[in-house]
């Protein structure tokens, strides 16, 4: 069982647990305590984050970008105050801003890409990476997911089911090539952050009219 996994499958994991020694299991019941101080903790700031993010002025954005898979309302809030205002960008340059695109290095006519510059916002950029994974499993509209559309405009809607297709589509021909795994992320991720511009824009035109 992962370490860091929830739910009942993991407490049953861990009552199972048996140790001979009185002291081992008085450390261990501690540090079992201490754990579910911390997960209660951390339960009451998602909640308190959660209320936060649809009381707020990013509400718009963060509902049109949680019609994504791979992103919930904590992701969606903090990609919204992570970048401010989208207008700033374009579907192609929000990515270099979360650095996202390669690194180029040029000597005369020749041209060669490198890594991903890694500049930029850290924090948005590890959000996408791993919203970005989300997507290799097979697509479906599954209840949550539906509950989200329906509270999001039908245009929103409508452009996030053909982004969760397409993110889905690149990570199968990505397998089909035998592509690394880091390679095939950062492509999707640097693509998936140009749907969420899109989304966030919708949004922002939405409030202006």
């Amino acid at each position: 069982m992962p370490a860091g996994g929830r739910g009942p499958a993991r407490t049953r994991h861990v009552n199972q647990i048996q140790f001979n020694e009185a002291g081992t299991r008085a450390a261990f019941a501690e540090s079992v305590e201490m754990v579910g101080q911390l997960e209660a903790r951390r339960d009451r700031l998602d909640q308190q984050i959660e209320q936060l993010a649809w009381s707020s002025s990013f509400a718009p954005v963060v509902r049109n970008l949680c019609c994504l898979r791979g992103i919930a309302t904590l992701t969606g809030f903090a990609l919204a105050v992570e970048v401010g205002d989208w207008t700033r960008f374009t579907g192609s340059s929000i990515g270099a801003f979360l650095g996202l695109t390669p690194a180029e290095h040029s000597s005369g006519t020749a041209r060669h890409l490198g890594g991903i510059t890694k500049a930029g916002n850290t924090h948005a950029r590890r959000l996408l990476t791993e919203s970005a994974w989300l997507h290799k499993p097979r697509y479906t509209v599954g209840k949550v997911l539906q509950q989200r559309w329906d509270t999001a405009p039908v245009e929103a809607r409508l452009r996030a089911d053909l982004a969760n297709r397409r993110l889905h589509n690149r990570w199968v021909r990505f397998d089909q090539r035998g592509e690394k795994h880091t390679v095939a992320t950062t492509a999707i991720a640097r693509e998936f952050a140009g749907w969420c511009w899109s989304l966030a824009m919708l949004a922002t035109l939405d409030a202006a009219s």
